[in-house]
């Protein structure tokens, strides 16, 4: 009977292993899923801080406000 339980066991253990396997997969995918959504976000206000910084820069200095004609 004791060979039978420790089987039982060991079967028991390998199951849980794997289950707790799984979930942490689970998790770490999440994360990995959300890490590279806060990147998209910053690259996105990145992206937008600079067109609005080479606006301001363009409408203060005048670039592009003229048209120079002569070679």
């Amino acid at each position: 009977m004791d060979l039978v339980n420790a089987v039982s066991g060991l079967q028991q253990a390998k199951v849980i292993g794997q289950v707790q396997m799984a979930v942490a997969k689970k998790v770490m995918d999440m994360q990995r899923m959300e890490g590279g959504a806060a990147l998209q976000l910053l690259q996105a206000a990145s992206d937008g801080a600079q067109t609005a910084g080479d606006q301001l820069v363009a409408a203060a200095t005048g670039l592009g406000g003229s048209l120079d004609v002569y070679a």
